[in-house]
């Protein structure tokens, strides 16, 4: 209860000296499109957790960046969307998104089953540590395509990862039943994974069928991006995702 009480006081300062200036905000909005599934009254509540993330948290250029507030915006814009009904604190085990100009090698080791050691590289638009920060390519951030979204893709790993694990089984709240969670989201994948083994084409991302950790990533990106699209698919999935998130997107029946 004290804990609550100065969080809140600490807060309320924060907005009255750092709350993000109306131009560098009224850009931000035209530029996130998942804002456009929001209503009046939730924006203005945007406005003011992204104005927290932004105080909170390091963003940091890479590879000769220049970054500017209104990308800073933007960025603290997005990656507050998911946790718009949840609380900052969900952020709490990491404290830095590294943005580079575009995509970055990833440098990856495994130990296989025989002890020997393997290591590859891979290029890609944006990454999660378990410990440690969220990784952006800048050039994705503004280059996307409706339905895809780099940021809200790699907040939902973190969410994930708030009990220790990247299995696209986030701590769910305890008005939720774990059992119910799990059988939509696995039977969902399991159908994705057929569909795109079998060449069908898909309204979600081919890339939910790596694994439960990224179907739950994408289908995130969905639910915010695009969710009368997840919501028609997947009716089950979307609104398991709206009872985590706290949030209704869908605007249709």
């Amino acid at each position: 209860m004290l804990f609550s009480f100065w969080e809140n006081w600490r807060r309320r300062r924060v907005l009255r000296k750092h709350r993000i200036p109306a131009d560098l905000w009224s850009m931000a909005m035209r530029q996130v499109r998942a804002v456009a599934h929001l209503s009046d009254a939730d924006r203005r509540r945007l406005r003011n957790v992204a104005s927290l993330f932004l105080h909170d948290k390091y963003i940091e250029p890479a590879q000769g960046l220049e970054l500017t507030g209104a990308m800073r915006v933007r960025i603290a814009c997005e990656a507050s969307i998911p946790i718009l009904n949840l609380d900052l604190e969900y952020y709490h085990a990491w404290h830095t998104v590294i943005v580079y100009p575009d995509q970055f090698v990833a440098h990856e080791e495994f130990i296989d089953a025989a002890g020997v050691v393997h290591r590859h590289r891979s290029v890609r638009a944006g990454e999660a540590w378990q410990r440690g920060p969220v990784v952006i390519s800048w050039e994705d951030v503004i280059a996307e395509d409706a339905g895809h979204n780099v940021i809200i893709h790699e907040a939902a790993h973190k969410l994930d990862m708030l009990d220790g694990f990247a299995n696209g089984r986030p701590p769910i709240h305890g008005n939720m039943n774990q059992g119910q969670w799990t059988a939509v989201l696995s039977e969902a994948y399991d159908r994705h994974v057929a569909d795109i083994d079998a060449g069908r084409c898909t309204e979600i991302d081919a890339y939910a069928a790596k694994d439960p950790a990224e179907f739950f990533a994408v289908i995130s990106e969905a639910f915010f991006e695009i969710p009368n699209v997840l919501k028609r698919v997947w009716p089950d999935v979307y609104r398991q995702l709206a009872l985590y998130y706290r949030q209704q997107m869908a605007t249709s029946d």
